[in-house]
Formats: structure tokens, C-alpha cells, sequence
């Protein structure tokens, strides 16, 4: 009992956090079956956290390097939550809450649920890593492949992976990818002036609005499909969202917007899930 109450505790911490880091998300998972919520809350706030890392403006690129490789070691560790505490301790007035409680997001992984969670947690950590090694110099359009799966793509296999885990669910890793890789497409669209602002530059040589929207519109069309042949279910209510969403976003920057309403958020919403 004791320990349902602290999972509940941790749970409500978690659905809190959710609705101050992604308008886009915390609603999709709130809606989720229990078990399944908790693993979702968990890989995405754990992303989160290290997400913050990688985008620091006050850290210097040997620092975050040295951070995301500790968590990448503190998540293939038997010691997990003891080997994040440490590691991320002295950073406590640098860090954003979201990545200070990184430990608290990865107890709240059901057991069952967390070797899949925490295998692409590490793996993620790696990756970004490498990618501040190199200064995100992203040329052609396999570079930007290459960086979309390393921060989104990845997760649309780990979402396949714990649709499969939590009730059976069948669906194509390769469509997967490319659910994640056109979510974050549109990021990188809606975020553009601000990641300039940054020295950060993700359109490949030659690029303009015209060749990313074409390439964000390609993955988004195979993410349509991803969620076509998935049953009726958590995972399809969870996905149709974010996919939803995404594409309005697209339309939007396509007309010379940037970020959809409140309001156009929650009809949007309302329509995809009647």
C-alpha cells in the first residue's frame, strides 16, 4: 500500500511536470491506461531532462558532454537512480528541475517496463552527446536524418516497443521512426530563428523553408501510416494527437504562423478524439 502511494505521489509530480514542459504531449499521456502512463511519463521526462542538458545555454559543450555520458553510464548501471543523484548533485543551481529529478522519472518506470526505457535513455544520452561533440554540423540530408533519429526518431521505436510491452500491439519500427523523425521536423521548422539566434543551424546545405517542409511533410505522411495500422487502442488513441498536431503546425508555418492557439490546440484535440 505504501508503495502505491509514493508511486501515485511520484505520478502526480510527474503529470505536473508533463504540463509545464509539453503542451503537446502532456495531453496524450494523461490519457493513457495505468502501467503504460507511468513508462510513457517516464521515457519522456527522462528525455526531457536530458534534453535540457543538451540545450543549456549556461553549460559550457565539455560540461554537457561529460553530464550526458555520466547518464548514459548511470543508465546502464544496476545503480541507476544512486549514479544520477551523484552525478547531477553540483548542478543542482545550474540545471532545471526537469533534469534534476531525472532519478525521480526513472522510479516511476514500472520494473516490467524499464529495460526498455532505460536502454534508450542510454542510448539517447550517447548520441546527443556526440552531437555536441561535433557542433550539430548537420550538411546533407543524412546528416539531419542521422540527428532527427537521435533525438525523436529513437523514441518512436521505444513508443513501438512499449506499445508491443504493455498489451501485445503490433507496429513497423521503420514507419516508427519516422513518426518521431516528423515530429521533430517540425520543431526544428517552428524553432528555426531561435536555434540561428544559437549558432545552431539543422537545415542541410541549401536549404530553405521550401526543401525542410517537404522533408518534415514526408515523414509526417509515413507517420499517417505508422498510425493506420495500429489497432484500436492506447496506442492509437496516444499517437493520432501529436501527429494531429504536427501537421496543423506545418499548415500554419507554411502561411507564415509559428505556433498553433490554446484554442486550436484543444479543437484539434477534440476532433481527433471525439
Amino acid at each position: 500500500m505504501e508503495g502505491t502511494i509514493i508511486n501515485n505521489v511520484v505520478l502526480n509530480d510527474a503529470m505536473t511536470m508533463l504540463k509545464k514542459t509539453s503542451r503537446t504531449f502532456y495531453i496524450p499521456i494523461s490519457g493513457l491506461d495505468l502501467g503504460l502512463k507511468e513508462a510513457v511519463s517516464s521515457a519522456y521526462l527522462c528525455m526531457r531532462a536530458i534534453d535540457e542538458i543538451e540545450d543549456h545555454e549556461g553549460l559550457t559543450d565539455q560540461l554537457k558532454v561529460d553530464l550526458l555520458l555520466g547518464v548514459h553510464q548511470a543508465f546502464q548501471s544496476p545503480n541507476i537512480i544512486e549514479e544520477t543523484q551523484k552525478l547531477l548533485s553540483p548542478y543542482g543551481e545550474i540545471l532545471p528541475a526537469v533534469s534534476m529529478q531525472l532519478d525521480e522519472w526513472a522510479q516511476l518506470c514500472p520494473p516490467s517496463g524499464a529495460p526498455i526505457v532505460f536502454h534508450y535513455i542510454a542510448k539517447m544520452s550517447m548520441q546527443m552527446a556526440e552531437w555536441v561533440q561535433n557542433g550539430w554540423n548537420i550538411h546533407t540530408e543524412e546528416d539531419l536524418d542521422r540527428y532527427t533519429y537521435s533525438v525523436a526518431g529513437m523514441v518512436g521505436e521505444m513508443l513501438s516497443e512499449l506499445w508491443l510491452w504493455h498489451d501485445g500491439t503490433q507496429s513497423d519500427l521503420t514507419k516508427a521512426v519516422a513518426f518521431g523523425r516528423g515530429l521533430q521536423a517540425v520543431n526544428i521548422l517552428r524553432n528555426r530563428a531561435e536555434d540561428l539566434e544559437r549558432g545552431v543551424d539543422f537545415f542541410p546545405d541549401g536549404w530553405g523553408f521550401k526543401e525542410m517542409q517537404q522533408y518534415t511533410r514526408r515523414n509526417l505522411q509515413i507517420a499517417d501510416s505508422y498510425i493506420a495500422d495500429l489497432k484500436d487502442g492506447p496506442a492509437l488513441k496516444f499517437c493520432k494527437i501529436p501527429l494531429a498536431l504536427a501537421h496543423a503546425t506545418v499548415n500554419l508555418i507554411a502561411v507564415g504562423g509559428n505556433k498553433l492557439t490554446r484554442d486550436a490546440v484543444l479543437k484539434i484535440v477534440k476532433r481527433v478524439t471525439g
